[in-house]
């Protein structure tokens, strides 16, 4: 134990920086827990199984890896799938670690018995770790809550001596934990402080963060012990991502080989020259090593500023993307993968795990050594835009969940290499089954129907219920990847914008998107709003129905020139069953179909005004009580086309034009750019 009994006595926790509802102390042994206030499971359901089976089996693989193990590990699918994380200190027995999971885990589960996550540090014999959770997160740097608990008694020294002493040694410590030398994130060392006592300070990481990640966690609770525990004899404080503790006597058995640095012995008359010579070398091997850190991380610092400037000093026209100079890629709560494992991952981006490609660059299949996928966005060379869309993704994806949005899980920074890492959807996306004649016919209007409704619920999230205001602008066949159930999932948010509070709508001499699917006072005058993204949605609605691309049209007929304006003379002649794809059969429910089309009509009016909110569109589709107002023409509307340049002439009713440069695609490209008009 780090106490004992007289002194636990005495042992208080610091009011101003625990959070008392996010850990928890229990003191039949020394531990904290953490269970989530927010997210809870049906006991006895499929989660509730799957946490039993990989909790129960972390004791067995933990000491199956050696002294000191490590082992993490998922189980199950979707939203039954369990992740969970279990180590001990370097150097433990495997019958010692063993026990220390078994017992942790059991006390986890019955500290949290419905929570989707929690966390455990556990003292017996050992310091061992678990955690599991309902969301992916390893290698993820997570600094609150924090648990902090010391000693009341004071030492009685010099307040100055021991706090000089006590950082000194936790800088030595730190040090030690984040060695490219030490792959087991543990340091433990002694102190001597006045002239009988020594302090002994040992800190662990979890063992997925990278060293920087972990040497940024423990300086954290360095920071804190001013605030909270100056001069007290002992205390520990407990992260998610990292531990760290000091007192008085020696604790989990990592100090028998240690002796403090000014130790020796009370008969010597004085020092060889051999010592002499040896000490040093020491302390020159020392410094050379604390240099060569130093300059490291400073590189590596650097290498993150240098991104951060670019980005903050990249030139932007009209309303385009305005961050905080705090809030950049290393702030962003994405995890920063390392570049070799993902060369690792994806067999050194080998061309059978190519999954597709557009302007920002390819996007590569990844398998990690826990058998997690990946995939892997690499941002091109080539790429003239690839680069603020790649700090836009990674600050907006980063504080964005929902299940109707593809989950960012980090990136990668190094050198000219620039990645984002996603999770893998299995099923590609929408337009890979949409339009190919062999491949739409697995989409049936149930399916359909369920895409419709769950992009629906992620660009309603997007709007409104997310803690920030998202217009993606880029909303098309292509950017909705589809999991293993059919399930969609909206992705690409390289040139989303994120609007403040009260903001409905902005303005910008930078128009992005993809044409076909940008709504006319976007094209025409960079006016964008929520009601941008809602002309999209329409669009993408009735391509859903129709089986065909909206840029299809104008190479089959002229006088057609698009899909919104087939879809509105065939609504106009009430030809509504011409307008279904053969592909569905005859299984669909007319009323439905009949409503999505006059949804998606209403969605791609002309005038923003008259075009519907997603919450709007939600209750038209999840109640069929609501009487839908008769739609108007809609934008973008052919009556003659003479010009198959969709860029030129193409309107005949919508704003007037004006002079912009536009980086736009057509239909499946992503960013191109095209000549301003």
């Amino acid at each position: 134990m780090f106490l004992n009994q007289q002194e636990r006595d005495g042992l208080e926790s610091s009011e101003s920086t625990i959070n008392s509802k996010a850990f928890g102390v229990c003191f039949h042994v020394a531990c904290a827990h953490k269970c989530s206030e927010t997210g809870f499971f049906i006991p006895h359901g499929k989660f509730d199984t799957n946490r039993g089976l990989l909790l129960s089996s972390l004791a067995s693989n933990v000491s199956g890896r050696g002294a000191g193990g490590f082992y993490n590990s998922s189980v199950g699918q979707g939203s039954d799938r369990v992740y969970a994380v279990g180590m001990c200190i370097q150097g433990t027995e495997p019958k010692i670690c063993s026990n220390c999971i078994h017992l942790a885990s059991n006390e986890l589960m019955e500290t949290c018995p419905n929570q989707t996550e929690g966390l455990l540090w556990f003292e017996k014999e050992t310091l061992c770790m678990i955690r599991y959770s309902n969301r992916f997160f390893f290698g993820t740097l997570e600094m609150e809550p924090s648990y902090k608990v010391y000693n009341t008694a004071a030492f009685q020294v010099n307040l100055t001596e021991f706090d000089n002493t006590w950082e000194a040694l936790m800088l030595r410590v730190i040090t030690q934990a984040t060695s490219s030398s030490n792959p087991m994130y543990c340091g433990a060392g002694i102190q001597k402080i006045g002239t009988s006592r020594n302090i002994y300070a040992f800190v662990l990481c979890s063992k997925d963060i990278s060293p920087w990640n972990c040497a940024k966690c423990l300086r954290q609770n360095v920071y804190d012990y001013r605030s909270c525990c100056s001069g007290k004899q002992g205390g520990l404080t407990m992260r998610l991502s990292c531990f760290m503790e000091w007192d008085l006597y020696p604790f989990f058995g990592v100090f028998q080989n240690q002796t403090s640095p000014t130790t020796h012995k009370k008969n010597s008359k004085k020092i060889s020259t051999g010592t002499i010579v040896g000490i040093i070398v020491v302390l020159t091997f020392m410094s050379s090593l604390l240099l060569s850190l130093g300059l490291a991380l400073c590189r590596r610092r650097k290498t993150y500023q240098e991104f951060a400037t670019e980005r903050r000093s990249m030139t932007t026209y009209g309303t385009e993307p305005q961050y905080d100079d705090a809030d950049d890629i290393t702030t962003s709560g994405s995890l920063q993968f390392d570049f070799k494992a993902i060369e690792a991952a994806t067999c050194n981006f080998h061309e059978s795990n190519k999954l597709g490609h557009g302007g920002f660059g390819e996007v590569y299949k990844g398998t990690f050594p826990n058998g997690t996928e990946v995939a892997v966005k690499r941002l091109s060379n080539s790429s003239g835009q690839g680069e603020q869309e790649f700090q836009n993704e990674v600050l907006l994806v980063a504080k964005l969940q929902h299940r109707n949005l593809v989950k960012l899980l980090g990136f990668s920074v190094e050198r000219e290499e620039k990645i984002l890492i996603y999770e893998f959807v299995p099923n590609k996306s929408l337009d890979y089954f949409l339009f190919d004649h062999r491949k739409r016919s697995q989409l049936d209007w149930r399916k359909r129907y369920n895409i419709i409704g769950g992009i629906t619920r992620g660009i309603l999230y997007l709007h409104q219920d997310s803690r920030l205001t998202i217009i993606h602008r880029d909303l098309k066949a292509s950017n909705i990847l589809l999991d293993a159930d059919m399930n969609p999932k909206i992705s690409d948010f390289g040139v989303a914008r994120n609007f403040r509070v009260d903001q409905t709508e902005a303005n910008t001499g930078r128009v992005v998107g993809t044409f076909g699917y940008m709504s006319p006072e976007y094209v025409a005058n960079g006016q964008f709003s929520m009601k941008s993204d809602v002309y999209s949605f329409g669009v993408l609605t009735l391509e859903i129905i129709v089986g065909k691309k909206n840029s299809s049209f104008h190479q089959m007929d002229n006088s057609v020139g698009n899909l919104v304006t087939y879809v509105w003379r065939l609504w106009n002649n009430e030809s509504l069953l011409e307008l279904m794809d053969p592909a569905m059969g005859e299984n669909y429910d007319k009323d439905e179909v009949t409503r999505c089309i006059h949804i998606g009509l209403l969605c791609v009016q002309e005038n923003p005004a008259d075009r519907p909110t997603m919450s709007t569109v939600f209750q038209m589709l999840t109640n069929t009580s609501i009487t839908l107002p008769v739609p108007q023409p809609p934008g973008f509307f052919f009556r003659v086309r003479s010009d198959l340049n969709p860029l030129a002439d193409s309107l005949e009713s919508g704003p007037s034009k004006s002079t912009m440069s536009f980086t736009c695609s057509i239909d499946d490209a992503s960013i191109t750019n095209v000549n301003p008009r």
